[in-house]
């Protein structure tokens, strides 16, 4: 047995560090978390805060063989991540396989280098509490939360609903903005574009200074412009520089991801992850933006061997975020040489990403020289003005250049202008002006959630993911693209001295990934808002945010902290939970045509629907119509003849083998019904317009589905056997229960007494996961 036992996070990260230490260490991996509060009860006693932890019940094994080789090693090296969720770790490691002191060391590293892991060996510290003590106040804190609050959903809104101290605020920033658009009065004006003709040569591109507000103005601008002479009026051109942005933070390279790729905020903490756990880049959960000198050397280096000494500029960029935390480096390449030649090809984008942004921060500033011409309208005061832009050096733009969230179209052209003189005559080619529409606030993407969240103190770099995963989990929140809706504009042209105007159309609202609240999450945000606004209040959750802080920088006690917080929300909680209405969204549509009972849009317990008369006070009350709601609609869009159309369901389309078929909504979603024969209706595909070929075809599919299924069955005398095919396979099904049929066995050939064998003496699961390909 080796004399160094070395516990770390994960099974890539004990490989890696393995080959670095040698033959004296024996490098195991916890696989993240082995303890967490009880499941059972709230899991800790709020008396005095003490937390309840159970080992996880698929830890069990591990923390068996790590307590088998701790007890026979010299040393256990604690080698969890250098954040508060890997101290954490590395302290419930400490107390659950009973290690003592004086043979436990704690080390830390900020990247999976040889240098780093040998450096981090020879530099061994003892468990930081203080970090321990806060991630053990946000874990209680947010397991107080969910667990008190939760229930409340239950009653007051919908059951099976779920809360969180962040989640929460997340869904209320999504919501918050949905608002604002709903409520959002769009106006349109005239944006006015003229194209000189410079000497034959080019052609001069300018735009009307402001946008004029009606179509009255425009036209007579035009009008007036058909008479006009024009001359260049004024001419400037001034120097302008950029800077290189700050090296990767956790918050700006989700952004950065999710612009430039597309990738889920998810996806990128899982490529970072793996690239980090192969010794790629350093620690992935950063707030920091400072690199160490050896980085700034290396990247040095890298630039001016690349690029040449211009094109170097060492700079140290400081945090704007004042509650950062972890006092890491930013993410980097661990080595700023490598390009990424043996990075698999999944990893690589992200990988080049992180490796221009770093390189691109150390390099000198692009250069420009910016030209705007004044264009004098002779029988108007306003003027027109074109802009023009030459890149004198390219600077860190030779390498990078940083995307944006702002979706609005910028017209405006920095091309290259003409040569010009101030007072030289232009010759009007022609000249539009269109109606355009004011945009309403852009809806979140992942992204420019995580930018919200960061700017508003809400969560942190390693529970960002984790956030806007769980709200798109709990149907909080839908990512989906939408298409967008048909619209007319105005528009009017001169050239050639003659006016016209004509009427366009254009697609505006077109949506993709971007992030839609559900109905349920407008009621709960709302209900939350009504009955619980100082717990869901921004300022309030980074308050929560900076005394984690406070705790981990040893200057507040952890359980005071908790205990401040506590008692007056359990006290809120038992006064909403006695004295809060339910809470419905119930709206009134109109009146039914035929019966001239009211109709309703309401949440059911099944989700959002539509109510046809009046919900019974007592049994003898007759029951009420419902209907769902089709994709697409909702609670506070929804009219009286959308609703009308819902209630066409179910409705008898004709008939197939002499029986009726009918199309309706049930519990699990819209079906057709055949006699005893079910068959789902695609989601894609509205109910309401199915016709009825398009629902035989589904009938004969599921007839067919159901045949292929069906390989044989036997009566045995404790219940029928079914040899059945399904998605995995061929298997038994008996007593509502599958069993697995060897490979090796054809299933067509079993008879009864082998299948009960097979119930009997079930085939053991195959133990261990599929192998990476390398």
């Amino acid at each position: 047995m080796a004399k160094n036992l070395v516990i770390v996070e994960s099974p890539a990260k004990a490989k890696t560090i393995e080959k670095y230490l040698g033959k004296d260490y024996v490098v195991k991996s916890s696989v993240g978390h082995i303890r967490d509060l009880v499941k059972k009860g709230l899991g800790v006693d709020t008396a005095n805060f003490e937390p309840n932890y159970a080992i996880s019940e698929d830890k069990k094994t591990v923390v068996k063989e790590l307590k088998s080789l701790a007890k026979k090693a010299d040393i256990v090296w604690l080698a969890t991540d250098e954040d508060r969720e890997g101290e954490a770790i590395s302290w419930h490691l400490y107390e659950a396989l009973d290690l003592k002191p004086e043979k436990t060391k704690r080390v830390v590293y900020n990247e999976i280098t040889k240098e780093a892991i040998l450096k981090a060996i020879n530099n061994p510290r003892q468990i930081d509490i203080n970090l321990v003590n806060a991630q053990q106040a946000r874990r209680i804190l947010d397991r107080l939360v969910g667990f008190e609050l939760s229930p409340v959903l239950w009653k007051k809104v919908k059951p099976s609903l779920s809360a969180g101290r962040v989640q929460s605020v997340a869904v209320k920033m999504i919501v918050e903005r949905e608002k604002e658009i709903q409520n959002f009065e769009s106006r349109s004006s005239f944006k006015v574009i003229a194209h000189f003709d410079i000497e034959g040569k080019t052609i001069l591109k300018a735009e009307l200074t402001k946008n004029l507000k009606t179509a009255e103005e425009a036209e007579a601008f035009l009008k007036d412009c058909a008479k006009a002479d024009f001359d260049v009026a004024k001419l400037e051109k001034k120097p302008a520089k950029k800077s290189s942005t700050a090296p990767f933070t956790t918050s700006t390279l989700q952004q950065e991801a999710g612009r430039k790729f597309g990738y889920a905020v998810s996806q990128t903490m899982s490529i970072a992850q793996k690239l980090y756990e192969e010794g790629f880049i350093t620690y992935m959960r950063t707030d920091s933006v400072h690199l160490s000198d050896f980085a700034v050397a290396a990247i040095s280096e890298q630039v001016t061997s690349a690029y040449g000494e211009k094109y170097l500029k060492v700079q140290s960029y400081k945090n704007k975020n004042k509650g950062a935390q972890e006092a890491h480096e930013a993410i980097r390449p661990t080595d700023m040489s490598n390009n990424g030649a043996k990075i698999s090809p999944q990893w690589k984008s992200l990988y080049e990403l992180i490796w221009k942004r770093t390189i691109a921060s150390q390099m000198a500033d692009a250069e420009f020289e910016r030209t705007t011409v004044r264009i004098g309208v002779s029988n108007s005061d306003q003027n027109l003005v074109a802009k023009g832009e030459v890149l004198k050096f390219d600077g860190f733009l030779k390498v990078y250049l940083e995307s944006s969230d702002d979706e609005q179209n910028d017209e405006e052209s920095n091309s290259l202008l003409p040569e010009l003189a101030e007072g030289q005559e232009l010759i009007l080619t022609n000249m539009t002006a269109r109606e355009k529409f004011t945009h309403h606030p852009a809806r979140y993407t992942e992204s420019s959630l995580v930018k919200k969240m960061e700017e508003s103190g809400v969560g942190r770099p390693s529970t960002y993911a984790a956030t806007i995963s769980t709200i798109q989990k709990r149907t909080y929140v839908v990512k989906e693209d939408r298409d967008g809706k048909e619209r007319d504009y105005k528009a009017m042209t001169l050239e050639n001295g003659e006016f016209h105007s004509f009427v366009g159309q254009e697609i505006t609202g077109a949506e993709r990934l971007k992030l839609f609240p559900t109905d349920i999450a407008i009621l709960v945000n709302d209900f939350l808002e009504t009955n619980f606004g100082s717990i869901i209040d921004y300022n309030f959750t980074a308050k929560i945010e900076k005394e984690f802080d406070d705790i981990a920088d040893g200057n507040k006690e952890w359980k005071d902290m908790l205990a401040n917080f506590y008692t007056p929300f359990h006290t809120l909680v038992e006064d909403t939970t006695e004295n809060s209405e339910r809470v419905t969204g119930q709206r009134l549509l109109g009146l039914d045509p035929k019966t001239g009972k009211n109709i309703y849009c309401r949440m059911g317990r099944f989700g959002a629907m539509v109510q046809l008369g009046e919900t019974p006070e007592n049994d003898e009350d007759p029951k009420p119509k419902y209907a769902g709601l089709k994709k697409g609609q909702t609670l506070g869009e929804i009219t009286l003849e959308e609703a009308l159309e819902l209630f066409k369901l179910p409705k008898v389309l004709g008939t197939y083998n002499e029986k009726d078929v009918k199309v309706a909504i049930g519990r699990f979603g819209p079906y057709v019904q055949n006699g005893s024969l079910f068959a789902s209706i695609p989601k894609e595909e509205e109910p309401v317009d199915l016709k009825l070929d398009r629902a035989i075809e589904l009938i004969e599919a599921k007839i067919k589905a159901d045949k292929e299924k069906f390989i044989n069955s036997f009566d045995h005398e404790s219940g029928e056997i079914q040899i059945l095919n399904g998605r995995w396979g061929p298997y038994i099904k008996y007593n509502k229960k599958n069993f697995k049929i060897p490979k090796e066995e054809d299933p067509k050939e079993l008879t009864m007494e082998r299948a009960y064998d097979l119930i009997q003496n079930p085939v053991k699961p195959k133990r261990g996961g599929r192998k990476k390909k390398k």
